[in-house]
């Protein structure tokens, strides 16, 4: 963890990749969910059987982890979170990240550390105090604080001497209703956003008609209903500066790319911060750093992006469209063969795509996590070759471990379209 005033990176997890992913790009702590539990219900989520193997992992990195349970939990589901949250304290998850008053009760009575999601909309200090006089030790207050209402809520902690820190999400997905309670997919498909199945219809188009004249009109992708992703990298600083110990990336349904990407560019920012903050120059160096950090953030899935509510309301950061706006793509190629430690060298079966020289490269697995490569001194048959077709094995120069059956993609700028 970062040592100035104990700053914590908390990366998402959606798998195994990702977990890998976010602990080899310097994450301080990793939030992953349980089935049937978490706001994320179609990421791949972990069972109560591979929670001991998570915190040992996040041991050997440094990390904490921390165990989301953050949905809405009726009657018949109580002993099953009563079990998940005892299976969390004994295989020593660091805390349980949740809101329905159930879960924490069901924390308060194993002695599991909690802390409490944006979903319950913290949005003041009243709300703040009670939560911590049940017991929570962090809080992420509702998205929609600005930077200066944040700083009000830490101040007043600090004042009242509360044993509680406070977490905003600084990257990723925003939801156009209130800290995500909307029921417009449940409403339409049956599926609860406050269960995490969310189909976020409202990201499409739709038509509506005057019922007078039957005139129609199309309420397009980049309207209200389809807000840009947050992105917070440029004044990381001003959050800090408002008392803010935890940095939250979103990303649970989003790829290992994007989990690596995200967590590397803000372990860069957090650091510069924390170690040059005080130096001459800071500001036109940091604004510098930032710039190329969002220029590689905009290489993985991203909807455009904008500051959130922090500086007061976003009046023009909707999205033009309802995917992604990456620069970059993923095409899947093959997979691992073999890897020789020795030689540095992967073995690869070409399953697609062929592979060009000099293209890059991205090869992830669940122990591998994520590996990013230029194909260099590629051979086909012991011989150099420049470029390889579906059925060769090829050997690619590769310095980190990859391991057998690990996937192969080639990462591609959109505006290419190679065969």
């Amino acid at each position: 963890m970062s040592t100035a005033r104990n700053i914590e990176l908390v990366s998402p997890a959606g798998d195994s990749t990702s977990l890998q992913a976010a602990l080899q790009a310097g994450a301080d702590a990793v939030y992953f969910g349980a089935e049937g539990f978490n706001m994320r219900a179609a990421s791949r989520n972990f069972t109560i059987e591979d929670f001991p193997s998570v915190t040992r992992l996040c041991a050997r990195y440094g990390a904490k982890a921390y165990l989301a349970l953050n949905t809405l939990v009726y009657d018949e589901e109580a002993g099953t979170v009563a079990k998940t949250v005892q299976a969390a304290k004994n295989a020593g998850i660091h805390a349980v990240i949740c809101w329905d008053m159930s879960v924490i009760q069901a924390c308060r009575n194993a002695g599991m550390p909690f802390h409490i999601s944006t979903q319950a909309s913290v949005s003041n200090y009243e709300a703040a105090a009670f939560y911590a006089d049940l017991g929570a030790s962090m809080i992420v207050p509702a998205r929609e604080l600005t930077i200066e209402q944040v700083g009000n809520l830490t101040k007043q902690i600090d004042e009242n001497r509360l044993d509680l820190k406070i977490e905003c999400f600084v990257h990723g997905a925003m939801c156009v209703a209130v800290s995500g309670r909307c029921f417009l997919s449940q409403d339409l498909f049956g599926r609860s956003a406050n269960r995490g199945e969310c189909l976020q219809p409202c990201r499409r188009s739709y038509m509506i008609r005057d019922a007078e004249e039957n005139n129609e009109l199309e309420i397009g992708c980049h309207t209200v209903m389809n807000p840009k992703d947050l992105c917070t990298i440029s004044f990381l600083d001003k959050l800090l500066d408002a008392g803010v110990v935890g940095m939250k990336i979103e990303g649970r349904n989003r790829s290992p790319e994007y989990v690596a990407v995200t967590t590397a560019c803000y372990r860069e920012a957090i650091d510069y911060v924390l170690e040059r903050r005080h130096e001459a120059g800071f500001e036109t160096g940091f604004e510098n750093l930032t710039k190329k950090l969002e220029k590689n953030l905009e290489k993985v899935y991203n909807r455009g992006f904008s500051k959130g509510f922090y500086f007061g309301r976003p009046l023009s950061a909707w999205a033009e469209t309802s995917g992604s706006k990456a620069t970059e793509k993923k095409v899947y190629t093959g997979t691992v063969l073999k890897y020789y430690p020795k030689a540095g060298v992967a073995e690869i079966l070409v399953h697609t795509r062929g592979i060009h020289e000099n293209e890059k490269l991205s090869i992830q697995g669940p122990k591998t996590g994520l590996v990013v490569l230029v194909a260099e001194s590629m051979r086909v048959d012991d011989r150099r070759s420049a470029v390889t077709r579906k059925g060769d094995v090829v050997t690619i120069s590769c310095k980190q471990k990859v391991r057998k059956n690990d996937k192969v993609y080639v990462l591609e700028n959109i505006s290419t379209n190679r065969d």
